[in-house]
């Protein structure tokens, strides 16, 4: 890469925010297109780079009309969850890598798709990654890291549990959000993928979950805002999963491990407390927050959400130039959609699911539902 990276961002939405201030942080990257049916968003986004002192991007009303205009490298899908595959179907077809904010997508059959057409990409060189920025945390890493290794002896269980709040004001903000076409889901898909996804990350392959939903605190959504669940994995290991946007005032983000030798526990992304049969120290070891001035010697300050996207942003630019996977591959993803699907296909069913049934498609013609307010 003797040039920057030329990068196209599909959906000016919030996220999209997290994703041009990563990007303009990555030297290898220069960010020249913005792409939004509704142009509003795409130059209310336009001016914020502008006011900041960036340059100001191209704005664009569709992808097709963005990569006409030539010279896009990197296409950044930041979309409602189900308009991804599509979206980024054509961003591969035109010789593009691809990032895909999170989830992979709200439907199996064409999260499987995706996936599919990502390993033929890989083929070609190109790059495909789905943003789990919480894999690039220094907590995370330290604790994975651990497990991998066997530090923590044999892994027992976990706890997941997102306890966020959401007021109505964030599903009423768009049509689209909290419906099962365009969101997918609700706090188990939009909030606790990320955890879920670290959950996997560590402990490994799922076997099965066994869930109950419910809609409490909201109104005019489709789905629910508290989920509490089992997983097991082929280990053996169990884990609980609670997810939820009905936590008042928003009692955070918190992730368990515990094994024969050696527990972790990370809260809001920081390493809590570890023990490991590779540690001396025993209880509050800290791993924190890269400064963002260790990313490239740049100065500005980043916030603890968007470093985390710089990291995987630095981790598809070093895959590009090195000719390698990234880190987060659409297998990852594809496996973390699989178990928030198994999630409410249990809640739906009433019973136990197992992954296995959810990735060879027994069960797309099942519609799930969220449980209702009492």
């Amino acid at each position: 890469m003797t040039q920057p990276l030329r990068v196209a961002i599909v959906g000016c939405g919030i996220i999209a925010f997290n994703h041009v201030s990563a990007i303009s942080r990555i030297p290898d990257l220069a960010l020249t297109a913005l792409v939004d049916v509704d142009a509003a968003s795409a130059n209310s986004l336009a001016d914020y780079l502008d006011g900041q002192g960036e340059t100001r991007p191209q704005t664009y009303g569709s992808l097709t009309d963005a990569l006409a205009a030539g010279g896009i490298g990197l296409v950044v899908i930041c979309t409602p969850s189900g308009l991804h595959v599509s979206l980024a179907e054509e961003a591969l077809a035109a010789g593009c890598h691809v990032i895909i904010e999170k989830p992979l997508d709200v439907a199996l059959p064409r999260a499987r798709r995706i996936a599919e057409l990502a390993a033929a990409a890989e083929e070609r060189g190109l790059v495909v990654s789905v943003i789990s920025q919480h894999r690039f945390d220094p907590a995370s890493v330290v604790v994975h890291d651990a497990a991998i290794k066997g530090e923590l002896g044999r892994l027992t269980s976990g706890i997941a549990s997102i306890a966020w709040w959401r007021g109505q004001d964030y599903y009423d903000l768009a049509d689209w959000r909290g419906t099962w076409e365009l969101d997918g889901g609700g706090a188990a898909m939009n909030q606790g993928v990320h955890t879920i996804d670290l959950l996997l990350w560590m402990f490994g392959e799922p076997v099965d979950v066994s869930a109950r939903t419910a809609t409490l605190a909201h109104d005019r959504i489709e789905v629910e805002d508290t989920l509490v669940a089992t997983i097991t994995f082929a280990s053996g290991a169990l884990a609980v999963i609670h997810a939820t946007t009905a936590a008042f005032p928003n009692v955070g983000t918190r992730l368990q491990v515990h094994g024969s030798k050696g527990s972790a526990v990370i809260e809001e992304d920081q390493l809590l407390f570890f023990s490991s049969s590779a540690s001396d120290q025993q209880g509050n070891q800290a791993a924190t927050v890269v400064p963002a001035e260790e990313l490239r010697g740049n100065p500005r300050a980043l916030d603890s959400f968007v470093v985390g996207h710089a990291r995987q942003y630095e981790d598809v630019v070093a895959a590009i130039r090195d000719a390698r996977p990234p880190l987060v591959r659409v297998t990852d993803a594809l496996l973390a959609l699989a178990v928030v699907r198994a999630l409410y296909l249990s809640a739906t069913l009433g019973r136990t699911v197992t992954i296995a049934e959810v990735l060879d498609g027994s069960l797309d013609d099942v519609e799930v539902r969220t449980g209702t307010r009492p």
